[in-house]
């Protein structure tokens, strides 16, 4: 999968998110609902999840924070402290996640909210990263549904294995798109085109909104 931007700036993206909305829960007093909600209204949200280097990189959660309220006079210098928040560590996980499977930062909270990856604080901050990504895959594949990919293949009458046979795709890129560990909207035009001849559908019925 193509990531919106290069591993080597995740960290530092991660750090950002996560002092934004600590910064903004615990300086400015805003809730972290009203908040985020903000967020994903503002084009700062746009930036961020598309990799753009002044935003992922190039400003300080404090700064990205003031930004969304829209008062950047109010910028001042911030140290997060040695005990972090749980809004911190919500910032810092979700940057990860949204990271690693593309996914808008609209698309998870339509299906997963700011409010409910909080109460997951406890307790995946004690865990490996990789168990909340699980866990957050998990639950936004179970409230989505099954994939377009899926739904026209069983109409079909075809197993995965029947699919891979007729389309020539691979079975386990065919089990990844249904998983959603890969995104369809992002293969090689020539699988999508593939699948879509074999379960004589448009290339546009494969793709996931």
């Amino acid at each position: 999968m193509i990531r919106a931007y290069d591993k080597n700036y995740l960290s530092k993206a991660q750090s950002t998110l996560a002092s934004m909305l600590d910064f903004a829960v615990y300086d400015l007093n805003v809730s972290l609902e009203k908040f985020y909600q903000r967020f994903l209204e503002s084009t700062v949200s746009n930036r961020f999840e598309s990799g753009e280097s002044s935003i992922i990189a190039g400003k300080s959660g404090v700064e990205l924070a003031l930004e969304v309220v829209g008062n950047e006079n109010l910028a001042k210098e911030y140290h997060p402290a040695a005990n972090r928040s749980p809004e911190y560590w919500v910032g810092w996980a979700l940057a990860f996640f949204q990271w690693q499977t593309n996914l808008t930062f609209k698309q998870i909270n339509s299906l997963i909210p700011i409010t409910e990856i909080r109460a997951m604080y406890n307790p995946y901050h004690e865990m490996d990263i990789s168990q909340f990504c699980d866990k957050m895959r998990e639950l936004y594949n179970f409230r989505k549904g099954e994939t377009n990919l899926k739904k026209y293949r069983l109409a079909a009458g075809l197993s995965q294995s029947e699919l891979a046979e007729v389309s020539g795709v691979q079975v386990r890129t065919i089990q990844q798109y249904e998983q959603r560990l890969k995104n369809i909207n992002a293969a090689k035009a020539e699988s999508v085109i593939a699948l879509s001849k074999a379960l004589e559908c448009s290339v546009e019925m494969l793709m996931e909104i």
